[in-house]
């Protein structure tokens, strides 16, 4: 058996590429997307290392293009669902066993897999089937997966060394034990990083997971599994399966061998998720760990003595990037009366200039949203705020599906802090702007605390320090991640740990140990040295 003391350095973040005119990774990204385009790709599920092809066969298409069909997927049934779970559980004790070190230089070796050959694959695979451009692809699929998986190899090290005092005559240690079962991850279709972190996270340490990619992200869930097989990741690990999240979810949720889920996607999909292990909470063989990121209805609270282009700059990359579709985008906006035109002055010059179109020009910044449902839900909350006398659309608000799902930046004014579009997640290109008077900065930072049930990011942006620490003091409990002058988008692993809670999630900040602390159940180990042989006490003996 191999001995010694060993640890991994600190990582440092995955430098972003420009993919600027003339560069090296512009021209390779170009190409992996022709290619891409023209050979569509067969995707089977990955259950105990073995390919299982099934005769539910779906298309995935652009969502920028509807007749672009990138491949095809093989749903899984119930039974094919239960041979994953299975196979999890046959993998479960060897991968426990296996040392912690050899099981993250799996995940580190991956990370340099995808930081070199399979970069442009990702970032392509993402761009093509999720609507990413190319710089949102690069910071995501590449830059903050890799992030992922180095900083969480390491964090993992840190986990393994904390161990306890000993006092005289006894050894003390921890067993940073997995989970008794397996882990169920739950992916959603905006952040690949989160596809590839969700079943990751909980391996490193240990566990065995099955993996529910959204349907409408499995071309990138797919070469993950693809980097992780070629990593040297043993079969059973992680078992990629597809499907309705009804058909997965009734025979995962409902096996006594549920150890945990580690879920990001919508409020009521993951309450609907802690009702069902509530309900079935007396079969567990352990009480599952629940680690869920869910929505956000984030704001802007700009001051008076803000710079009106820091504002408007950071409503727009805040709002629209990525067509709004992040749990952390900013959604609302409070404004001092004074500083709305000058604010406005900017803001509607820099979305007259943006550009929408498909992510294969790279010259757009805004693209497509991610399917038919999506763009009906949001169209929905554009048509009722364009028929309603309490708000008035003052940019944007068209949108054409005919080739694509393509939704404008939009921006709603209200003078009501209760209208429907500030107190609901839309997940798409709609800002809407409250203003405030100059005087009523106090009341305003109590709208936003009690005007949406979330809980996820925001930001204040000002140059007066008093306003920015009252701020960061009255809206203590209104957002996980707080941003002071700044957007509330673009968390970074190692440096922004990520998660909310309210209606927004568990907080278990993913991009740091608290988050891998909840796949472990430690095991506290007392030797004793010199054990005693009478049970008399001192105090005991007679005077």
């Amino acid at each position: 058996m191999i001995s010694g003391r060993f640890r991994m350095d600190k990582p440092q973040n995955e430098p972003v590429l420009s993919y600027a005119p003339g560069s090296a990774e512009r021209r390779e990204l170009r190409a992996e997307l022709g290619r891409q385009l023209a050979a569509p790709v067969d995707m089977p599920m990955v259950i105990g290392g073995r390919e299982v092809r099934t005769q539910d066969v779906r298309e995935i298409t652009c969502p920028h293009d509807h007749a672009n069909i990138l491949g095809e997927y093989h749903a899984g049934s119930a039974e094919d669902i239960r041979n994953a779970i299975d196979a999890a559980l046959e993998a479960r004790a060897a991968w426990a066993a296996t040392p912690w070190y050899d099981r993250v230089a799996v995940f580190a070796k991956a990370a340099d897999l995808l930081a070199g050959e399979y970069r442009q694959v990702l970032n392509a695979a993402t761009m093509l089937g999720q609507g990413k451009n190319a710089f949102q692809a690069e910071i995501d699929s590449a830059c903050e997966l890799i992030d992922f998986l180095r900083f969480n190899a390491y964090f993992a090290s840190e986990i393994y060394a904390d161990q306890p005092d000993s006092g005289p005559g006894e050894w003390n240690r921890m067993d940073y034990r997995p989970l008794e079962g397996f882990v169920f991850a739950v992916t959603p279709f905006n952040f690949t990083a989160i596809g590839g972190n969700l079943p990751s996270a909980p391996a490193m340490m240990g566990n065995t997971v099955v993996w529910k990619p959204a349907s409408s992200a499995v071309l990138s869930a797919a070469y993950i599994m693809q980097i992780f097989r070629d990593a040297g990741l043993p079969d059973g690990v992680i078992n990629l399966v597809y499907g309705s999240g009804r058909t997965i979810g009734n025979e995962v949720l409902r096996d006594p061998n549920l150890a945990g889920v580690h879920f990001t996607g919508s409020t009521e999909v993951f309450q609907g998720m802690w009702t069902t292990v509530g309900e079935n909470i007396s079969s567990y063989r352990t009480y599952p760990r629940l680690v869920g990121e869910t929505g956000g209805k984030d704001f802007v609270l700009v001051h008076e003595s803000a710079d009106p282009d820091v504002v408007a700059t950071a409503l727009t990359r805040g709002a629209f990037e990525y067509q709004g579709q992040k749990c952390s985008a900013a959604s609302r906006a409070y404004v001092p009366r004074s500083l709305w035109p000058d604010i406005w002055d900017r803001l509607s010059a820099q979305l007259e200039e943006a550009k929408m179109g498909p992510p294969t020009d790279f010259t757009n910044f805004v693209n497509a949203v991610i399917d038919r449902g999506a763009f009906d839900d949001i169209t929905a909350y554009i048509d009722y705020a364009a028929k309603s006398q309490d708000a008035e659309i003052i940019a944007g608000g068209g949108y054409d599906d005919t080739r694509g799902y393509f939704i404008e930046p939009t921006v709603i004014w209200t003078e009501n802090p209760d209208f429907k579009t500030m107190r609901e997640e839309i997940f798409g290109p709609v800002l809407t702007i409250m203003p405030y008077d100059d005087d009523s900065y106090d009341e305003v930072m109590e709208v936003i605390d009690n005007t949406s049930p979330y809980a996820l990011t925001g930001s204040v942006i000002a140059k007066d320090r008093g306003a920015i620490s009252l701020a960061m003091e009255r809206l203590r409990d209104a957002a996980g991640n707080f941003y002071v002058n700044d957007k509330p988008t673009g968390a970074v692993v190692g440096r922004q740990p990520f998660g909310g809670a309210r209606a927004s999630g568990t907080n278990d900040k993913a991009g740091s140990k608290w988050n891998l602390m909840r796949w472990i159940s430690p095991r506290t180990i007392k030797e004793n040295m010199v054990p005693a042989e009478d049970y008399r006490y001192p105090f005991m003996r007679e005077e």
